[in-house]
């Protein structure tokens, strides 16, 4: 089929085709979530690629990647059917009900505790939304693995997404009665340092920096981690243990604090809070699943348990879903 024989129709059809080859990750998964061939997938995705005059996907055996041409493609690729099916919703008078598949990259700790909750009320509100919750502690490639947007929890230097702030993490210093010998637990930071000491890696790992609350006086020393780990669960139960005091975010210990299985070390001195951000790519248009999903997020979130509401954005955060374009 030459460019100049292929229709609007067609092409529209040559788009979906390539966002689902993508989504899906293989030929013969898109063609069953298409309930088609692969034979079919296939030719269409040949005749998208000699329709553009450019090579679209490098395929292997066994791997399946986006040229630089193809990641283009993509994202406009996915503005165009946005649009497409924004202008459908209108004339349909259905311009603001969610549907279709929601996917949502969140860290491990946040996204089996705190936010499901506000997870169970979206889907219980827009029953033709499904939702793919994916459990990373890493900022996804949104383009390559079909993400909507991602909780992250820390800063974000990627100037090429949109990042809402949307609360605070307070984080302290914990440890298990007794690790710091007979006496009463330490009150001040100096105090701190002769202590065993465990690493969350992600944030802190030979070194470690508190501000006194109210006044704002650093207190900085290091340390030697007995262990060093990259998950807060993990940390947690290592405290426990006994094995050594550490920085957590103040919700995960809120319970052991209470029962007088964790005690709060130096309460005045606090490591800086870790921001919290609702993450997604730039597009001309967005779903209204995921406009009424990042609402969602915007309005639960500071108010959960642990959290810390926040003034501050990013510049990025400039314009909203639906304000764009």
């Amino acid at each position: 089929m030459k460019a100049a024989e292929t229709s609007g129709a067609d092409r529209m059809e040559l788009m979906q085709t390539f966002i689902r080859i993508v989504e899906a990750g293989s030929l013969s998964a898109a063609a069953a979530q298409l309930g088609t061939t692969q034979p079919t997938v296939s030719r269409r995705l040949q005749t998208l690629e000699r329709s553009l005059g450019v090579r679209l996907l490098q395929r292997s055996t066994h791997v399946m990647k986006l040229t630089g041409d193809g990641e283009r493609c993509f994202a406009h690729a996915k503005d165009l059917l946005a649009s497409w099916h924004a202008l459908e919703a209108d004339l349909r008078g259905a311009r603001d009900e969610p549907r279709g598949t929601l996917r949502v990259v969140v860290p491990h700790a946040f996204g089996q505790d705190q936010l499901v909750a506000p997870l169970a009320d979206y889907l219980r509100c827009h029953p033709g939304v499904a939702v793919e919750w994916l459990l990373h502690d890493r900022r996804p490639d949104f383009i390559a693995e079909g993400i909507d947007c991602a909780i992250h929890v820390g800063a974000i230097e990627d100037p090429a997404v949109i990042a809402l702030r949307l609360a605070e993490v307070p984080r302290i210093v914990i440890a298990a009665p007794g690790l710091w010998g007979d006496g009463p637990p330490p009150l001040h930071a100096a105090e701190l340092h002769t202590l065993p000491w465990l690493a969350l890696r992600t944030f802190y790992r030979d070194e470690v920096t508190l501000t006194c609350q109210p006044q704002g006086e650093l207190h900085r020393f290091a340390i030697r981690p007995r262990l060093s780990t990259d998950s807060l669960y993990a940390l947690r139960n290592a405290v426990l243990a006994g094995l050594g005091a550490g920085i957590a975010s103040a919700w995960v210990v809120s319970e052991d604090l209470a029962n007088g299985r964790l005690i709060h070390l130096a309460p005045q001195w606090q490591a800086a809070p870790l921001p919290v951000y609702l993450v997604y790519p730039h597009a001309r248009f967005y779903p209204a699943k995921l406009r009424v999903f990042i609402e969602l997020m915007r309005a639960t979130v500071p108010t959960l348990v642990g959290m810390n509401a926040t003034r501050g954005s990013l510049a990025a955060d400039v314009a909203g879903p639906g304000k764009r374009g």
